[in-house]
């Protein structure tokens, strides 16, 4: 691609006229085949078989292709919320990018993650300056962004919202770990991890009994902001600061290129090993953030499904004050750091969180689905799945939420489905892609699954509706809340 912003208009046109040039010397036909060539590759590693479920499996690839879209060609820009599927903030990039998107495309386009990192690796000029302007040290990543500048003008949920810097740090991590890019992990990944790290010890503090503190942050939940210790972010800082010390000793000439001292090192791992994950005993189970379940419940039993999404009918000082979830928060952390929490812990936080969440956020149903399998709450999956998988909803929901849904409300759908139809089923994975297997209540329904785009899979005998899904407004599996997210 050309960019206005790296080139002159007379560059740009010329590379236009030399791209139509080539196209007519290459034809109709050969265009064709490339991008068919092309497709065929994606699909072969990235294709998710369900057998006896066409909406589903129609709903899968649908959003695969639209992640693929959105990121094959970013080409070290930013992959914007809504990918290429509308104009919906206006081409922003959120923290759903690393979280979500690139969560995907790690797996199944990893060259597109790679673009992606490498543009925030470029940013880092202006995130250092955002900090200093924060009156912080290292790197503070912008709430929304297009160019690597912070967009928004101050909000409490977004300005405080300081866990997106993490959220680029886990990106790293999980790139190299599924790629092995070690040249990448030394000339920009270790650089992102050593500028996150250094805004986490400006950023925290350490407490009269020795804990480390991250008080005034806003996590993923944008219904409660500057609070202390908010779980997501610290669990998310702790991996950073861990990662940051690891990644630097392994690679520790280009470390103190970068100013990195063993004291450093040293101060990054103290951190991390103190840091607060706050937890009420009385209930026995962790808090979103340091006193959370403290506050007064939001009247669910008041609210009528007009006032949904309660951000466009009741003030933020009212949300932010009351125990109400927008999106997962907790159980984000409990997603992506799962190794924090114990088979039970989980299951008693999803119990207690899942009936305050409301989900006015399009990327919550997809990683709520996924915990609720994990726990066993498997009747909660298909509300999930149909909220952020199914095509009703594609309009309205975000590019993240879809790309997730792939992999995981789809599959947990299916298993729900496979314990009340008492049906043998199983899970075939080859390569990189994963084969589902369940027979229909009738007769064994084949999903022909020819891979390629001259012979996508055909349902037989019908296509799904554009009815909306079926599953709103069902009652909690756990503590008899409504479970539907309303818009």
């Amino acid at each position: 691609y050309g960019w206005s912003s790296e080139q002159t208009w007379e560059a740009l046109r010329d590379q236009t006229n030399a791209a139509m040039v080539a196209a007519r010397e290459r034809g109709w036909e050969g265009l064709c085949r490339d991008q068919c060539d092309y497709l065929d590759d994606f699909w072969h590693r990235a294709d998710v078989e369900i057998d006896g479920d066409a909406e589903i499996q129609q709903a899968a690839r649908f959003s695969l292709f639209h992640v693929l879209q959105a990121g094959a060609r970013n080409e070290r820009r930013a992959i914007p919320a809504k990918g290429l599927t509308g104009n919906g903030y206006d081409g922003h990039a959120f923290w759903d990018s690393e979280t979500f998107v690139l969560q995907v495309l790690s797996y199944i386009a990893p060259n597109a993650v790679s673009e992606a990192l490498r543009w925030r690796h470029s940013t880092l000029p202006m995130a250092k300056e955002r900090a200093t302007q924060l009156r912080l040290e290292g790197a503070a990543f912008p709430w929304r962004t297009i160019t690597g500048a912070e967009c928004s003008s101050y909000w409490p949920a977004g300005t405080a919202a300081f866990h997106v810097t993490a959220d680029i740090s886990d990106a790293v991590l999980r790139y190299v770990h599924a790629t092995g890019d070690v040249d990448f992990e030394r000339n920009q990944g270790l650089e992102l991890l050593v500028e996150s790290s250094r805004l986490w010890l400006a950023l925290g503090h350490y407490d009269f009994i020795g804990k480390f503190r991250l008080d005034g942050v806003t996590g993923p939940d944008e219904y409660s902001a500057v609070a202390d210790n908010n779980i997501y972010t610290n669990l998310m800082a702790e991996q950073n600061l861990r990662a940051a010390a690891d990644v630097a000793e392994r690679y520790a000439n280009e470390a103190a290129a970068l100013g990195v001292t063993d004291e450093e090192i040293a101060a990054w791992r103290a951190a991390a090993a103190a840091m607060t994950i706050p937890f009420d005993e009385r209930l026995g189970v962790f808090s979103q953030a340091e006193r959370f379940t403290d506050h007064e419940f939001w009247d669910f039993e008041g609210t009528t499904d007009e006032q949904y999404p309660l951000l466009l009918n009741f003030p933020y000082f009212d949300l932010y004050r009351k125990q109400v979830v927008k999106q997962a928060d907790l159980v984000m952390a409990m997603y992506l750091r799962g190794d924090a929490f114990t088979p039970e812990q989980k299951r008693v936080n999803f119990d207690y969180y899942e009936s305050l969440t409301v989900r006015d956020s399009s990327l919550s149903a997809c990683s709520q689905s996924v915990l609720a399998a994990e726990v066993g709450h498997l009747p909660a999956c298909d509300p999930g799945a149909s909220r952020c998988g199914s095509l009703p909803s594609y309009p309205r929901a975000s590019l993240a939420s879809r790309s997730i849904s792939s992999f995981g409300a789809v599959i947990f759908a299916w298993r729900r489905r496979r314990r009340q139809r008492r049906t043998r089923s199983h899970v075939v994975t080859r390569s990189n892609c994963a084969t589902v297997t369940r027979p229909s209540r009738s007769h064994r329904e084949r999903v022909s699954c020819s891979i390629g785009p001259s012979k996508r899979c055909r349902p037989p005998g019908r296509h799904p509706s554009s009815r909306a899904a079926a599953h709103h407004n069902t009652e909690s599996p756990t503590r008899g809340v409504r479970t539907s997210r309303r818009e």
